[in-house]
């Protein structure tokens, strides 16, 4: 089967990981944590997600020149995503999320945007004929611009959630948003121009169509560790699907099983799973 060529416009950061028996209420102080840091950003999650489960890969993204940018970029570049259009900016830092997980595997995350904040949309490309895959950790204008000057596939995943230009929303060849973010927009289905797939957390996700459900599925059961980056494998699992001509069902109850082996690991990137682990475990030859 040929691989799919995506284009991934999106952010890069470097995830800083503080996991707790629990996490903070406003104005508490949580001790005791552990630290760890992991590439993140849902740009570069998704395009290493993408690069695992089966795609080529080229990201457009902004860092920082500093050693941050180094560590962030460390698995794409061992994955063998190409990098020729991640540009470090020397007036600015490259970004940074800080992640609370508690025990339960829920977390919180604040992120400094950095040079994810300084992407302009004159410096796209000027045609984009790859399948091309967006989020909203970068400037809403940059992502409508890419997605009005798509010839191909466009998915985007709508989070962190942010208004988008109606003629974009239409445009979609995919959608892919939570609960949440879902009653935010209103009416995802009459919006979107294409199929809608919302998830629904450990109950897994649902796709719909033109106003109808195609396919509802729920993820395998595991034990999670932690939840960041999930639906960042969800995206890039179901778009590869799709794009390889999956059904909805299939395309839906690979993306869920991608995303519930991710959640048993920790971290974002370090946590994609790869082609062969998501098939084992929707064969049942793993537990």
């Amino acid at each position: 089967m040929t691989r799919p060529l995506v284009r991934v416009i999106g952010s890069v950061n470097l995830d800083i990981v503080a996991s707790a028996p629990s996490l903070p209420r406003p104005g508490e102080t949580v001790i005791g944590a552990s630290l760890q840091r992991h590439p993140g950003g849902k740009g570069a999650n998704q395009a290493l997600a993408l690069a695992r489960l089966g795609a080529d890969v080229r990201l457009w993204a902004r860092t920082g020149i500093d050693a941050f940018a180094d560590e962030a970029l460390a698995l794409l570049r061992a994955e063998g995503v190409d990098l020729s259009e991640v540009i470090g900016l020397p007036d600015s830092h490259t970004g940074v999320a800080l992640i609370g997980v508690d025990a339960a595997g829920e977390n919180q995350i604040l992120v400094a945007s950095g040079a994810n904040a300084r992407m302009r949309p004159e410096d796209l490309p000027p045609d984009i004929t790859e399948a091309l895959l967006c989020q909203l950790e970068c400037p809403v204008e940059v992502v409508a611009a890419a997605i009005r000057r798509a010839r191909g596939f466009v998915a985007l995943n709508l989070a962190p959630y942010a208004p988008l230009p109606l003629d974009c929303l239409q445009r979609l060849d995919l959608l892919v948003l939570n609960e949440i973010e879902a009653e935010a927009l209103g009416d995802p289905v009459a919006r979107s121009g294409g199929a809608v797939a919302i998830t629904l957390g450990a109950e897994g996700a649902r796709m719909l169509r033109g106003g109808r459900e195609t396919a509802r599925v729920r993820p395998p059961e595991v034990r999670v560790v932690d939840s960041t980056g999930a639906g960042d494998v969800f995206t890039s699992a179901l778009m590869v699907s799709l794009l390889e001509g999956g059904d909805d069902t299939g395309a839906l109850r690979f993306a869920c099983t991608a995303a519930a082996l991710s959640a048993t690991r920790p971290g974002a990137q370090t946590a994609c799973p790869t082609r062969r682990e998501v098939e084992d475990l929707l064969a049942g030859d793993v537990t």
